[in-house]
């Protein structure tokens, strides 16, 4: 049975599973609207029943002088059974789910029923023949019994509706006077606790199939959602899967078509695989290092950097390994230096499954940098010696000491002289550069009075600031602190700072610079008001021949290595350098140096006065 209301139901073999139906929130509730949808279910069979019991009767028992009373009681029956039909469509039709106050409606309906019959068999039955009171016994009883089938779901109401019979039934039989009547009066309340205790336990055993089908609802939704779930999974796993294949063939594809050389190895340093770009760096084809032992193959035996030794230590620490440089040996016997990483492929346990070495040749890039550096050492020095001679020349004849010269000439030796300078200026920046990245760049530390020699350095540079019209100014109270330094250089470090703060600054401006002391740790800062750094500079401002593309930059002039040059040399000293905006606009530049205690300072200046 399905309406509006009720639920959607498919059934299916033994149970009845509604169609998208949640298990209930009260699994109580639901069983008791499924015994009372069960009670409403037989209510239609049990009216027709009734009505088609009453004209067997009728037919059997008509006679005149029960004509009227027969006509009544039809009356009645036909009353009760419109009734009980109209509460079925009610119940069909609900907007409430009171399934309570539907039981109620029920009972009532059955208790009308049973009293209908009840009465009728009083009136009826004393005043017919032996015969026909033996047959309305048997109907009344095969109505009692046949009413366990209809209200049996919910035990009380088939209670009802029988005693609505019985106690009349039982008052006439009583009362009969004969003996086979009383004493079956006398069985009828026994007959009756059967019938109830019958209905009693089908009420629980239909308590236990619907509570079952409840529950099988509720592994019916939950298989469901699985099964929705299941689903879902594969097709993640499909989509995962396709995926993988497409990732799978990219690389395959980017690998086979890569520029550097792609090489997988197993945890025993064995050939898997191995790109065409290999192929020409080491001069083998595919089937003849595969399965071969790489460290043998492509590793001269004298090779310190990466052997067996190396190869177990490099599985263990399970870390992905750079080499820089590293000497390889090609199927024609020449070595061949190359840039190489191995990266190590694992599962969940940590297990090395094979690893990954992506290498490529600069072989011809070292020479090409030793050639740069050769040419640019030689180029420079030729070019200081008879720079030099051109400036002091120039100086002498700007200082006067060969005698007056005219104006235009002077003006002319002077601008030769300071592009002259410009030029020597570079030329050092080159090589001082040149020779830190080589590495044969060296200092002269000594105990430096840090403060001492601020003030040193911005007495030498206030001539280069005058030129632009900008003040050097230093605090009055700078904290005495003494490094370890090689005070040469850290004067270039303080001369250059200080020159492209006073370049950048306005006209008529000041460039303030600080010494603060931090733990063991000193600070010297550099502050101008200039128009700070661009942002798409920040990132490789001490890169070599880095400047600001603006055209102020371009207008002051500059080599792009002075920044570079300052943060090597404060990193050899053990420093660290950097900048910041400054509040209220313009940018400061800071070096931080160690601070020496009193005990190494003493340590240090004895060692300096033994040497």
């Amino acid at each position: 049975m399905s309406t509006e209301a009720a639920p959607t139901t498919t059934y299916t073999g033994e149970f009845a599973v509604p169609a998208d139906h949640a298990p209930a929130a009260d699994p109580t509730r639901q069983i008791l609207a499924d015994r009372v949808e069960q009670l409403y279910r037989q209510s239609v069979p049990g009216t027709l029943l009734t009505l088609f019991v009453g004209a067997i009767i009728t037919v059997e028992l008509w006679t005149s002088f029960y004509r009227d009373l027969t006509v009544i009681w039809w009356l009645i029956t036909i009353a009760i059974s419109a009734a009980r039909y109209g509460l079925y469509r009610a119940y069909l039709e609900r907007v409430d789910h009171d399934e309570k106050k539907w039981l109620r409606w029920m009972a009532i309906g059955a208790l009308a029923a049973g009293v209908n019959w009840g009465i009728a068999s009083a009136v009826i039955f004393p005043s017919h023949t032996d015969n026909q009171q033996v047959f309305l016994a048997f109907i009344l009883a095969g109505l009692i019994s046949g009413g366990i089938a209809l209200f049996a779901s919910v035990w009380w109401t088939y209670a009802i509706y029988a005693v609505g019979i019985i106690l009349p039934f039982t008052y006439v039989l009583a009362n009969s006077g004969s003996r086979m009547f009383v004493e079956l009066a006398l069985l009828m309340p026994v007959f009756y606790l059967a019938n109830v205790v019958v209905a009693y336990r089908l009420d629980h055993v239909f308590t236990s199939g619907f509570k079952a089908r409840e529950d099988y609802r509720g592994v019916a939704q939950e298989q469901k959602v699985m099964t929705a779930q299941i689903e879902e999974q594969l097709q993640e796993l499909l989509n995962a899967r396709r995926e993988v294949e497409a990732s799978g063939r990219k690389l395959s594809l980017f690998a086979e078509r890569a520029p550097i050389a792609v090489l997988e190895f197993d945890a025993n340093a064995t050939v898997l695989e191995m790109n065409p770009a290999a192929e020409n760096l080491f001069g083998y084809a595919l089937g003849e290092l595969v399965g071969r032992n790489a460290l043998q193959m492509l590793f001269p035996a004298d090779e310190l950097g990466i052997n067996e030794s190396w190869w177990r230590d490099f599985l263990s620490g399970v870390e992905p390994a750079t080499f820089s440089r590293l000497r390889c040996l090609r199927r024609d016997g020449l070595d061949i230096m190359c840039e190489f990483t191995l990266t190590p492929l694992v599962n969940d346990e940590d297990d090395v499954i094979s690893v990954i070495a992506q290498g490529r040749d600069i072989t011809q890039q070292i020479e090409a940098e030793r050639l740069k550096k050769e040419f640019t050492s030689t180029l420079s020095h030729e070019l200081r010696t008879p720079l030099t001679s051109i400036i002091g020349s120039l100086q002498l004849i700007n200082s006067g000491v060969l005698g007056d010269v005219e104006k235009d000439v002077s003006e002319l030796t002077t601008i030769a002289e300071r592009n002259g300078q410009r030029l020597l200026d570079l030329i050092n920046d080159l090589l001082d550069i040149e020779k830190i990245e080589s590495g044969k760049f060296t200092l002269a530390p000594e105990v430096v009075s840090i403060d001492s020699l601020l003030r040193d350095t911005l007495v030498l540079n206030k001539g280069f600031a005058d030129r632009y019209h900008v003040q050097l100014v230093i605090g009055k109270d700078l904290a005495p602190a003494k490094v370890e330094a090689d005070p040469k250089r850290l004067v270039q470090v303080v001369t250059n700072l200080l020159s492209n703060a006073a370049k950048f600054s306005p006209e008529g401006g000041a460039v303030d610079v600080t010494l603060k002391l931090d733990g063991d740790r000193v600070r010297v800062g550099v502050h101008d008001r200039g128009p700070g750094i661009p942002d798409a500079f920040r990132s490789r401002i001490f890169s070599r021949f880095a400047q600001a593309d603006s055209t102020a930059t371009r207008q002051k002039g500059g080599t792009g290595l002075g920044l570079a040059i300052c943060k090597r040399l404060i990193e050899l000293m053990h420093g660290s350098i950097g900048f910041e905006d400054r509040p209220g606009g313009g940018s400061t530049f800071y070096f931080e140096l160690p601070v020496l205690g009193d005990k190494a300072v003493s340590n240090l200046e004895q060692l300096g006065a033994a040497q």
